[in-house]
């Protein structure tokens, strides 16, 4: 069976949030459990996938000059403006999590009880859709396969990434659309992205961090009825503060 925790966390900074993330990642392979953060973030930032190629397509003068942080993610995927949305992320024991796509289900299923729990009408993405290909185009563009949609609008963007030992995986939730703001920010001009499904869209409303928070976390519960909160103690502070070293720093962030 699987041991979860959950972690609710104010808004916070890029760097910090990768950081934590990474953190979480580490203690799922050393304590064996499955974790489940849900987080926001402090300021308007913009991420880019792990091996998304930035330097190329992207204006850091023009990202500056719009007052965006900007931060690499440790998973792959396409640029997300983090600004009106709620993050999620999820870390696991390698050994106990399954193939890619064994996991992608699972965690999955829970997001989409959590959300469907909000009354919103949410699925998985059909397999016929196509990836994304590399290039400068927002991740909220399409949805692909086994991302969660609305409809045929993407709701939920998530991405991967594994160590020997652990998984992370991590996604952004809208709650309105500004992904469209990207578009302005890169060295060749771009199509707006068609309208993402949000939150706000959805219920008519903008739920609260804690609300959506909440919703994931119960549905956690279902998977693990003993699932207990993780609080952050000194050991996963240092951690964080370690990590944030590499996120911080631009050789990381411009690295392509």
């Amino acid at each position: 069976m699987r041991r979860w925790r959950t972690l609710l966390t104010p808004p916070d900074s890029g760097v910090a949030n990768m950081a934590l993330d990474e953190a979480l990642m580490e203690r799922s392979a050393e304590s064996g459990e499955w974790i489940c953060r849900v987080y926001a973030w402090s300021r308007p930032t913009v991420s880019f996938g792990r091996n998304q190629s930035a330097r190329r397509h992207y204006d850091k003068a023009r990202i500056e000059a719009s007052g965006f942080d900007v931060v690499r993610r440790p998973t792959g995927g396409r640029a997300i403006l983090h600004h009106r949305e709620v993050t999620y992320c999820v870390t696991a024991p390698s050994d106990d999590a399954g193939g890619l796509h064994e996991s992608y289900v699972l965690i999955n299923r829970l997001l989409v009880a959590g959300l469907r729990s909000l009354g919103l009408d949410v699925s998985v993405a059909e397999s016929r859709v196509q990836p994304m290909q590399p290039g400068p185009v927002p991740c909220f563009d399409h949805p692909s396969s086994g991302e969660l949609v609305a409809g045929n609008r993407k709701l939920v963007g998530s991405a991967q990434w594994r160590s020997e030992k652990a998984l992370l995986q991590h996604g952004s939730i809208l709650v309105d659309d500004d992904q469209h703001v990207l578009t302005t920010l890169v060295n060749d001009p771009q199509a707006e992205p068609p309208p993402a499904a949000t939150l706000r869209d959805l219920l008519g409303r903008a739920p609260s961090l804690d609300e959506v928070g909440r919703a994931i976390f119960s549905a956690v519960a279902t998977d693990d009825p003993a699932v207990t909160p993780l609080e952050l103690d000194q050991h996963l502070l240092d951690a964080q503060s370690r990590l944030a070293e590499h996120f911080a720093d631009p050789a990381w962030t411009w690295r392509r």
